[in-house]
């Protein structure tokens, strides 16, 4: 059983989605983060960087994974599904998956932090995060133009963009 500490966000969302098509015994504990449960000691002990998703694999001694890029290499290397172990097209679906990670994931959280969330309009911050997100996603585009999967095959690179 895998206990998942998450909340219903992107990054929640996507390792909730590899667990289902993994097909893999889960356990949900939502973690407020409108309260702040994510900064509490208990929650600190599992992700000392205070964010969801996090997962605790009680089949193995209790492994603890946090990030949700990170949990999704875990899972398909627990399951030897959806990340394939052939150098070259393993590369491929890793390079998507860092493309998320350090593109889509951060310029699309600060376009909605600076359109939501922010209390000062700042419109230059909410330009330059909207026109990177929206390049961002037509790189995808035209990666995507003409096949159905980022990397060959289903994989933890769809998940995760």
């Amino acid at each position: 059983m895998i206990d998942l500490y998450t909340s219903p966000t992107p990054n929640g969302w996507k390792v909730a989605m590899a667990l289902e098509e993994l097909e893999l015994e889960y356990r949900v504990n939502v973690v407020d983060l409108t309260v702040g449960e994510q900064g509490r000691p208990w929650f600190l002990d599992l992700n000392p960087n205070g964010r969801i998703p996090v997962i605790v694999d009680n089949q193995k001694k209790n492994m603890v994974v946090f990030d949700s890029n990170a949990i999704l290499i875990y899972l398909a290397e627990k399951t030897g599904k959806l990340l394939p172990k052939d150098g070259s097209k393993r590369f491929e679906v890793l390079q998507w998956l860092m493309f998320q990670a350090s593109g889509i994931g951060p310029m699309q959280g600060q376009a909605v932090v600076f359109e939501r969330y922010f209390s000062i309009d700042v419109p230059e911050a909410r330009k330059r995060y909207h026109n990177e997100t929206r390049r961002l996603y037509e790189v995808l585009d035209r990666e995507l133009d003409g096949k159905e999967w980022l990397a060959q095959d289903f994989s933890i690179a769809d998940i995760s963009n």
